[in-house]
């Protein structure tokens, strides 16, 4: 099935620089609005406290249970509503902690029955995460996310480029790095940004050409992701560190697409010019792109709407992931080929890189 027309010829690669542009700006925009939310950004699963979801009989207001949970000092919790419209559900999320919260259902329960009365509310579920362990958890995300990274950069050297033995001394030496620096007591968010960089120069210096697009194209995901939970005031925890991660293999499989046509073009047409060969490629790969982020978007607006509040976030997260993760296999991933191959390829490539 094809959605367009096998000779479409859209000028993808002429566009890369406004592409890059915009890239940029939202990375940017995402990058201000994460600095500016600081720690708040993280959810209980990463900051630690308590959090109790509370299901009233009737419409209620946020002040009104502020002053049911007053007598028990927690009238400076973060309260929010919880699920869709027409459902008398919120959230209170504390950063308190400790032992003292034990039997903490029926406390609230019975504090807030002396605003609205007998049976008018009850308390769904509590949650309790230590300071201690929310920094674990959160360590160990940051690591889950850039290790998923570099072993997708070893596949794709591999798999494009048949250079196993170079892309296993980069990751030799990068888990190796990762291991020296977390001995010196670097904090993990620096050691995973040292860590990526680094990776991004190994790529280059050896000549990973494909491994460099599909990881760049990956970082872009991942931050636009990120930025947009930081610009839409929503939390992130570890069901948002699964959505990340499922987006991270779901944005590969567009930009292994692209890239399989590529390289096939690159053994049939050896004297067409690099950039005709990219967008030709990406041109011929177009229809199947859209079809399969499509169907994959049907769904995942579908739970993000109807899903409910337990899988919003989730949601959202692939809702963003699936469209920004289409984009950079085509306007990222694939001019990042070009790049290289203008600076590697001599004055041809030189050449090639100016159109």
């Amino acid at each position: 099935m094809e959605f367009i027309k096998p000779d479409v010829n859209i000028d993808f690669v002429g566009r890369r620089k406004i592409a890059f542009a915009i890239s940029l700006g939202l990375i940017i925009i995402g990058m201000v609005a994460l600095f500016y939310r600081g720690s708040s950004l993280y959810g209980i699963d990463f900051a630690g406290g308590t959090i109790i979801q509370l299901h009233f009989k009737n419409p209620t207001a946020v002040n009104k249970i502020r002053q049911g949970l007053k007598p028990l000092g927690l009238e400076r919790s973060a309260i929010q509503r919880f699920g869709g419209e027409g459902e008398d559900v919120f959230l209170v999320r504390t950063d308190i902690s400790t032992s003292e919260l034990r039997n903490l259902s029926k406390k609230v329960e019975d504090s807030l029955e002396t605003v609205y009365g007998p049976e008018a509310v009850k308390v769904e579920r509590v949650e309790m995460v230590g300071p201690k362990v929310g920094k674990d958890l959160r360590q160990k995300a940051l690591l889950a996310i850039y290790y998923a990274i570099l072993f997708i950069a070893i596949y794709i050297s591999g798999r494009f480029e048949l250079k196993w033995m170079p892309a296993l001394i980069m990751a030799g030496a990068l888990v190796l790095g990762v291991y020296l620096l977390r001995a010196a007591g670097v904090s993990i968010p620096m050691l995973i940004v040292a860590a990526l960089i680094i990776t991004l120069a190994c790529c280059w210096l050896l000549r990973l050409q494909f491994a460099l697009g599909a990881v760049t194209a990956l970082i872009h995901d991942v931050l636009i992701t990120v930025g947009a939970f930081a610009i839409t005031n929503k939390e992130f925890n570890l069901t948002v560190v699964a959505a990340v991660l499922t987006i991270i293999g779901y944005s590969l499989n567009d930009t292994i697409i692209v890239f399989d046509r590529i390289r096939e073009n690159q053994r049939k047409r050896k004297k067409q010019d690099f950039g005709e060969l990219i967008n030709s490629s990406i041109n011929q790969t177009l229809s199947r792109t859209i079809l399969t982020s499509g169907t994959t978007l049907i769904v995942v607006t579908a739970l993000f709407i109807l899903g409910g509040g337990v899988i919003h976030d989730f949601a959202f997260a692939l809702l963003v992931g699936v469209v920004v993760g289409t984009y950079s296999s085509i306007f990222v991933a694939s001019p990042i080929l070009l790049a290289w191959e203008a600076r590697f390829a001599g004055p041809r490539g030189r050449a090639k890189g100016k159109r």
